[in-house]
Parts: structure tokens; C-alpha cells; sequence
């Protein structure tokens, strides 16, 4: 009964970690959007390297690839940082210990997009689902699979 208890307190705090990060991750790209890139691209224009590497829309929008990559970085280190300390209670700061789960964190981190982004193509090509529910679908299905690895294989308890 109170491993029951203590897991449905995990998935609460690792779902509404989840929601925040995602909530964090928006708020990152519009900042980028809206203040960091008409900053960086009309302070630095001229600049070679910044306007190929950053401010090109041409062919690709670099801008928000650029965005995306530093949300999506900034929000991984945080929830993962939260998963262990707080949602799993891990108390062990070891460099060692911490960069084996950061790297196994990540690894399920890559699978579970594989499942989510497998999941909305399948639902949106093949069900004819709109883009916003399979979205809700996939995200959900990806978090609840993430949740049981991460706490199976990253931050598993040590029986004592």
C-alpha cells in the first residue's frame, strides 16, 4: 500500500514537472522569437557567421532550430535535476553516479521521442486525429513510458 502511495506521488510530481517544462520550453522559443533573435540580428548584422548560423530563415528557419535546441536543453537539464532530487528522492551527488543516470536519462529521453513523434505521425496520417489531440496523445503516452523506465532503470531504488 505505501509502495502504491509513493508511486502515485511520483507521477504527479513527474507529470506536473513535465507540464512545467513544457510551459518553460514555449516561454524559451517566444523569448528567442520575440527579443533574443531581432536583437542578436540587428546588433550583429554583418556579422558572417551569426547571420549563416542564426539568423538565416533561408532554407532552413535557423532562428527557431536555434530556439529549439537551447529550450529543449535548458528544460532536459532542469527536469532531470527535479526527477532525481525531488520526484525519486536520490540523494547521492556523486559525478560518477549523477552522469551515468544523466546519460541513461537521455538515452530514454531519445527513445521516448522516437515513440512520441512515431505516434502523432501514425495518428495524424493514418487516423485522419487532429494535430493538436494526436500531439496530447503522443506527449502523454511518451511521459508515461519515460516515467517507468526513469524510475526502473535510472533512478532505481537500492533495497537496503
Amino acid at each position: 500500500m505505501d509502495d502504491n502511495n509513493n508511486i502515485k506521488r511520483q507521477m504527479l510530481l513527474y507529470f506536473t514537472f513535465a507540464l512545467l517544462m513544457i510551459i518553460l520550453n514555449y516561454a524559451i522559443q517566444k523569448g528567442n522569437q520575440l527579443v533574443i533573435e531581432p536583437f542578436i540580428c540587428q546588433n550583429f548584422e554583418g556579422n558572417e557567421f551569426i547571420e549563416t548560423f542564426y539568423c538565416s530563415t533561408n532554407p532552413y528557419n535557423m532562428p527557431e532550430l536555434i530556439g529549439s535546441i537551447v529550450a529543449v536543453g535548458i528544460t532536459y537539464i532542469i527536469k532531470f535535476f527535479l526527477d532525481k532530487f525531488i520526484v525519486f528522492k536520490k540523494t547521492k551527488k556523486e559525478l560518477k553516479e549523477t552522469s551515468i543516470e544523466f546519460l541513461k536519462y537521455f538515452g530514454f529521453a531519445i527513445l521516448t521521442t522516437i515513440e512520441n513523434i512515431g505516434i502523432q505521425f501514425l495518428l495524424t496520417n493514418f487516423m485522419n486525429t487532429p494535430l493538436e489531440i494526436s500531439f496530447i496523445i503522443a506527449l502523454s503516452i511518451g511521459y508515461f513510458t519515460k516515467f517507468f523506465l526513469d524510475r526502473k532503470f535510472v533512478f532505481k531504488k537500492i533495497q537496503e
